[in-house]
């Protein structure tokens, strides 16, 4: 039987590092704010005078990820790419960075799932890969969010929350009978929802689809209903963990870690209280990256395996809700594939 295994991870965070000192130079907001509600004491973004897009931070940590993997781009069949916050409004970034890995006919696809992009990715590429349409598969999420943020006292709530990173995934099939690669996955989506995490403009709805009135406005950032997010994701996560547990015919004693999305340490910790989960078996590292939203799982990831905090055998479990609303779960079983 084909397996969907990871065989190489890589991350990649500007040389910016922005704390929450910095930003109370800016907004009316304080250090031990943050921290109080987010758990946040830093975040890296890119230079203040641009000239980098996600496709960039997504190169970077392709490199890594492509080292690891013992691949050559030209190995990859299929890009999948996970941003909110693409290089430019269209084309889609994967495509750019396809070009940037000197590649010329390798099929790009892009996906929207905001924060819970990994999860919906690496749930595209098992399929892909099971079915056959591709083996070898390079998912990135990547964001660059500092450069479209309110940072004035009038978007403080959100501001402060994100980063810039990316984080990239080599996945390939393997034929094996051992327990080991993606186990389960279970998606979900409640349109209802849209509004309470959301950046209206530009939008082709309106015309014009963005003016001086509306940008006046405040209505091209982001806006958040922050209390009902925080409300639905500590109620939906520990479901979709237990619905996909079941799938895996596994329980929570079988997970030997859990890598959360990491939008707030606050959402983390109450997830792993509501499972009785110890704290131990919990990565979070959203206090020196922020919110970096498609991107913050597979960074996890990274830095989980590079810490020692993954080894053969042990089962994962990744996790996330975000804009749309969409959350969902993925389990995965590391074998020596991944450790070779």
């Amino acid at each position: 039987m084909v397996k969907t295994i990871i065989k190489g991870t890589g991350r990649y965070l500007p040389e910016r590092v922005v704390t929450n000192d910095d930003l109370s130079q800016w907004m009316d907001t304080s250090d031990e704010w943050i921290r109080q509600r987010t758990g946040i004491e830093q975040r890296h973004w890119v230079p203040q005078n641009g000239g980098v897009g996600s496709s960039d931070l997504g190169l970077e940590a392709s490199k890594i990820a492509l080292k690891r993997a013992g691949w050559s781009p030209e190995d990859i069949e299929l890009i999948i790419f996970a941003t909110m916050s693409p290089d430019i409004y269209f084309p889609g970034s994967g495509c750019m960075l396809q070009h940037k890995l000197g590649l010329e006919n390798t099929p790009a696809l892009d996906i929207r799932q905001q924060c819970t992009g990994f999860i919906y990715g690496l749930t595209t590429a098992d399929a892909f890969i099971r079915s056959g349409h591709a083996n070898r598969i390079l998912f990135v999420g990547a964001e660059v969010h500092s450069t479209a943020l309110d940072i004035s006292p009038r978007g403080r709530h959100i501001s402060v929350i994100f980063g810039d990173g990316a984080g990239a995934v080599c996945l390939e099939g393997v034929e094996t009978e051992e327990p080991v690669g993606v186990l389960a996955a279970t998606l979900h989506a409640q349109g209802e929802l849209a509004n309470v995490l959301m950046m209206e403009l530009p939008s082709h709805k309106i015309s014009p689809f963005l003016s001086k009135e509306m940008m006046k406005e405040a209505r091209h950032y982001p806006v958040m209903d922050g209390r009902l997010v925080f409300k639905t994701a500590v109620k939906r996560l520990p479901l979709v963990i237990k619905e996909t547990l079941k799938k895996a015919n596994l329980s929570l004693d079988d997970i030997d870690l859990f890598i959360p999305h990491q939008a707030n340490l606050r959402i983390n910790e109450a997830f792993a209280k509501a499972l009785n989960v110890s704290p131990e078996k919990v990565f979070n590292n959203v206090q020196r990256y922020g919110n970096t939203t498609a991107a913050s799982i597979p960074i996890a990831l990274d830095e989980a395996i590079e810490m020692g905090r993954i080894k053969n055998g042990n089962t994962v479990a990744f996790l996330a809700l975000g804009a749309g609303l969409t959350w969902g779960s993925v389990i995965y079983r590391f074998g020596e594939e991944s450790f070779d």
